[in-house]
């Protein structure tokens, strides 16, 4: 059984594959997170802004194959992409709590390219094709390799050099989204900063929001 939050046709807004038409697909339930605010203090990771509590979201809900999933999710793509390959992002909550070869196969029969974005604390299954990993704090990493390593930036237990010897081909820091915004302009400058003086690393802005787009 599959526990999906929500999903729906897009853009991706961060990183490597940003402006892409993509179906984003969130799972419901995190390993680092309840997701309930009561529990926010005692949290692997305290600084969430998502909702992935349950399967209320948009196109969201239970799927009790990986055929069923796959379907629901090619249903979304557009049918005039003309040669356009088909993309979806599994997100979360953490993707890799539920993503499994199966349904990794199933959307491969649709023609989909496979994307995860992940905190990297789980080992992912085979055949995932855009393997993304953003470190959340000090939780170890069972994931040290893959297509691009996603920091959101500052945070103290996460340093940026902890990470610049992996192997992954990409490496960004997204300034951490902060209220009020006036505190958010000062993780971008920290974060402009710091990519300027390491150029192994680059900026990634949350295009979504700037542009107004989920």
């Amino acid at each position: 059984m599959y526990h999906v939050k929500e999903a729906f046709y897009t853009l991706q807004g961060e990183g490597a594959q940003a402006g892409r038409a993509s179906v984003f697909c969130r799972f419901s339930g995190c390993n680092l997170w309840s997701g309930r605010e009561e529990d926010r203090a005692s949290a692997k990771c305290t600084f969430c802004d998502t909702d992935f509590i349950g399967t209320d979201g948009i196109n969201g809900g239970k799927f009790s194959t990986a055929s069923a999933l796959a379907e629901h999710i090619a249903a979304l793509w557009p049918s005039d992409s003309n040669n356009a390959v088909p993309y979806v992002v599994f997100t979360g909550g953490e993707p890799l709590l539920q993503l499994n070869a199966a349904l990794i196969a199933s959307l491969h029969s649709y023609g989909f390219e496979v994307a995860v974005e992940t905190n990297g604390t789980l080992v992912p299954p085979p055949g995932i094709d855009w393997l993304c990993v953003s470190p959340k704090g000090n939780n170890p990493l069972a994931v040290t390799q893959g297509d691009e390593l996603k920091l959101v930036f500052p945070q103290r237990e996460a340093p940026p050099e902890q990470f610049s010897a992996l192997g992954f081909k990409h490496f960004y820091l997204q300034p951490m989204d902060l209220a009020p915004l006036h505190q958010n302009a000062n993780t971008v400058a920290q974060a402009t900063a710091y990519c300027m003086a390491h150029p192994q690393w680059r900026l990634s802005l949350q295009m979504h929001k700037l542009a107004g787009f989920d």
